[in-house]
């Protein structure tokens, strides 16, 4: 019996306490460190000169300031508007095609009503827009999720190559603006979103969903719903809630709120609609809530963190001569690290004990 025992075997942990998480969690990330160092070095640059330019392009200027704030509003928004689903285990992959719809929405009001409403009546639409826009397209995957159990995750994906190829379409046909460019004219001015300190106001409004969301998923019946339902599709059928209503209503609120940044970055970003309005937000997001265990307060730093680095990047590659690229193998490297930390505040690895073993057969 005991020669059948694995060498090693993986145990969930029950008693993890918040001095052991932490602790796990600052190593992980000074691993990270150290092994960004080195790929540095294999670079050809200083690894503490390299770190302190992504620190000082990023935050030792107001320019820097204001351009990791615009970085970070979409991350931050996006992973919001998945944390419900995925409290739900309802796997929303779509989140770029949402973002896609609702831009597209946005775009609408913002080429062909600019001149029919004053500017705030005008973003007010393109936002209701964009909410409604992302919700539907969101609305979709879920019906067929709870009616005929189709997969989520694939169906979300697929959904953001068919979001992506509707905007190319425009790009190159009814939106046009100059024949053959391919380019979607910018928007007036009235379409534009006002800047608040420098950065355009996105940042109150996400700001503002973080409180939300917290309030939304801890305090209120439709949070109670998702976390029964995410715990256990059979526990939320005896306790007589319908499964379809909360599906659908989790995956609508959450493909709004993508619509919602999609407005946000084409009218206070981009100032225009492109096929990659969504710039690969909606799969570093997934990162985002798995970091922050789905709280919305520690996605604000974690966003933060993702977007210095970001920022960062430029300032390898103007100052050092180092290719941006390689910031994001250092982000990933982090990401990986700070991922895969996860996995020891939630389990132990039990090692067979081979004293242990010998004296039992000896006796």
């Amino acid at each position: 019996m005991n020669e059948k025992t694995p060498f090693i075997r993986i145990a969930k942990r029950e008693d993890a306490s918040k001095k052991r998480i932490w602790t796990v969690r600052i190593a992980a990330f000074a691993v990270a460190i150290l092994l960004g160092m080195i790929i540095f070095v294999i670079a050809g640059a200083n690894p503490i000169k390299a770190y302190g330019v992504m620190i000082t392009s990023s935050l030792g200027k107001k320019s820097g300031i204001k351009q990791v704030v615009k970085n970070a509003i979409p991350l931050l928004g996006t992973g919001l508007a998945l944390a419900p689903c995925f409290r739900m285990r309802y796997w929303n992959i779509g989140a770029e095609g949402q973002i896609t719809m609702g831009a597209m929405a946005a775009t609408y009001f913002a080429l062909n009503w600019y001149s029919k409403m004053p500017s705030a009546v005008l973003l007010l639409v393109m936002g209701i827009a964009s909410l409604v826009f992302g919700g539907l397209w969101s609305a979709i995957p879920a019906i067929f999720k709870s009616r005929w159990g189709t997969n989520e995750t694939l169906f979300t994906l697929m959904m953001n190559y068919i979001a992506i190829g509707i905007v190319a379409w425009l790009q190159g046909g009814p939106w046009e603006g100059k024949p053959g460019s391919q380019i979607i004219p910018m928007f007036d001015k009235k379409a534009v979103l006002p800047k608040l300190f420098g950065v355009h106001c996105g940042w109150v409004i996400v700001l503002l969903l973080v409180a939300f969301m917290f309030v939304y998923m801890n305090y209120t019946k439709h949070g109670y719903e998702i976390a029964v339902l995410g715990e256990s599709e059979n526990t939320a059928r005896y306790a007589g809630m319908n499964i379809l209503k909360v599906t659908v209503r989790t995956a609508a609120l959450s493909g709004a709120i993508c619509g919602l940044v999609g407005f946000m970055t084409a009218s206070g970003v981009n100032q225009t609609l492109q096929s990659g309005v969504a710039g690969g937000v909606g799969f570093t997001a997934i990162t985002v809530c798995w970091l922050a265990q789905l709280n919305p307060f520690a996605m604000v730093a974690i966003s933060f963190l993702l977007a210095v680095l970001s920022k960062g990047a430029s300032g390898l590659q103007t100052t050092l001569s180092i290719p941006a690229s390689i910031s994001d193998i250092i982000t990933g490297i982090i990401l990986l690290c700070m991922l895969g930390c996860e996995f020891f505040i939630n389990y132990r690895l039990i090692f067979r004990d081979k004293q242990a073993k010998n004296g039992k057969e000896a006796a």
